[in-house]
């Protein structure tokens, strides 16, 4: 695997984990509800992407020209815009109604049913070392969440399993992304309508504080705005199943960024589990894959 894969990659799972750590302190504590949460996020992200865009596009880093449509709305698709919004709600609506290890094991145990069935579909079969390291990386995130898991309600479950699901599509369609960047910001502007129509719903019950607000800020333009950027540009070289246990890892480096922001403890758990999953983790991304069959 290339090296600048690999970056990339490690880069944009930092990124989600302070995106963790951001919505932890945003809901977890009670600085803002879930809707006014997800829609402050979505629209600093669009707005960083497009400006983001603009400025290279001026400097005709970005290549063609496009036209003001395409300036707007980017690469994304409908698709992109609504799977990006229906993780980000759920994901917020369900975190302030469960436990952070039983959400956590139910968004990327949805995450990782959504690609590995979408591997199947393709044809892609998985190799024994792969379906190994996969049970493996997962035991080891199971580990590390299991103390706080408990028995959810049905209707956090229901959201946070739509999360995931949500997330597993928008990285499937990342892997189609000409441009990274232009497909990120198309996604994220493609959200607003979505957003628009949330906040007509739910603006009575919103209530965010200034604190929420800056939270929410910094986790729309930068934790997903680029961090979502960064990471479709890492999924040109991963496959879905590479794409879904390398996430495994995120609730480890959100413990870990939780320890080194919110003064949380690191015990001993964390570590066993730290090199528990990576070492899951290795073992797939060494495993060359078998040749997909064609349909």
């Amino acid at each position: 695997m290339a090296t600048r894969i690999l970056l990339m990659t490690a880069l944009a799972l930092c990124f989600f984990a302070a995106n963790s750590v951001l919505c932890r302190m945003a809901l977890g504590e009670g600085n803002s509800d879930p809707f006014g949460f997800t829609i402050i996020r979505l629209v600093s992200g669009a707005l960083t992407l497009f400006i983001l865009f603009a400025v290279l596009q001026r400097r005709s880093r970005i290549k063609p020209k496009v036209n003001m449509w395409q300036s707007i709305a980017g690469e994304g698709t409908w698709w992109g815009g609504l799977s990006l919004f229906i993780y980000a709600l759920c994901f917020s609506w369900a975190y302030v109604e469960l436990e952070t290890g039983t959400g956590a094991l139910l968004l990327f145990g949805a995450v990782q049913l959504t690609l590995i069935i979408a591997s199947l579909w393709r044809g892609q079969r998985l190799r024994t070392m792969e379906w190994f390291g996969l049970l493996v990386a997962f035991s080891g995130l199971v580990y590390l969440m299991w103390p706080n898991v408990q028995t959810p309600a049905w209707k956090a479950l229901v959201a946070m399993s739509l999360s995931g699901l949500g997330w597993g599509l928008y990285t499937l369609l990342g892997q189609k992304a000409r441009s990274p960047l232009a497909a990120t910001m198309g996604n994220f502007v493609r959200s607003l309508p979505f957003c628009f129509v949330l906040a007509l719903f739910a603006f009575s019950y919103m209530q965010v504080s200034v604190e929420g607000i800056y939270l929410a800020l910094l986790s729309g333009a930068l934790a997903s705005g680029l961090g979502y950027a960064i990471w479709y540009g890492a999924l040109a070289g991963l496959s879905a199943i590479q794409a879904g246990v390398v996430q495994l890892f995120v609730p480890v480096l959100a413990a870990i960024g939780g320890a080194l922001f919110v003064f949380e403890p690191i015990e001993l758990r964390l570590i066993v589990a730290s090199i528990w999953v990576l070492g899951g983790i290795f073992i797939v991304l060494i495993t060359k894959n078998k040749t997909p069959s064609h349909r």
